[in-house]
């Protein structure tokens, strides 16, 4: 944990005296958290917070890191939607779902109960939030139903992990 918290301590000094480089940071940061699978191994929703934190702490503006993250989250699960449309069948034979055969079919069947909402819900609990979007893919979700509830749920998402932050830091001012 010492050199997690040290690299967040860094990228979060980094992201202070480089106030220009804030919103491709979170963008890429959104962007990796919401790509199946590489947000079992990105930390970047405490990163976010912080992120979120440092907003309300300091002149750094919120809309256009809110909207960085926005756009970040709402890429990153079209990426993982096209590549679980992509791949289709073939997912159960690629990790971790080789190795986890029982998840591809609970996961189809909370993907068939909840439909488009399951975008919306499964974005704010994660591992779930990058890998909803991986099997409306796989499952052959509408595209533009698919685009709804993505585009809708990623602002709502980026606002829940960017506004608790600012809003501490400037209570605490």
């Amino acid at each position: 944990m010492g050199y997690l918290s040290s690299a967040l301590d860094g990228l979060l000094a980094f992201i202070v005296a480089n106030q220009a480089w804030a919103a491709p940071i979170v963008f890429a940061l959104a962007f990796f958290k919401s790509l199946a699978f590489v947000s079992l191994v990105v930390p970047a929703t405490l990163l976010l917070v912080a992120i979120g934190g440092l907003v309300g702490a300091s002149h750094i503006a919120f809309v256009p890191i809110w909207l960085a993250v926005t756009l970040g989250a709402g890429l990153g699960d079209w990426a993982s939607y096209a590549i679980g449309y992509r791949i289709k069948g073939r997912a159960r034979h690629i990790w971790p779902l080789s190795r986890h055969p029982d998840l591809l079919p609970r996961g189809e069947r909370f993907f068939r109960r909840w439909g488009a909402m399951s975008v919306v819900l499964c974005r704010f609990f994660s591992p779930l939030r990058a890998t909803i979007p991986l099997l409306c893919g796989i499952f052959e979700m509408g595209w533009w139903t698919f685009q709804l509830a993505n585009w809708l749920s990623a602002p709502i998402w980026a606002f829940v992990l960017l506004a608790p932050g600012g809003l501490l830091a400037g209570w605490l001012q």
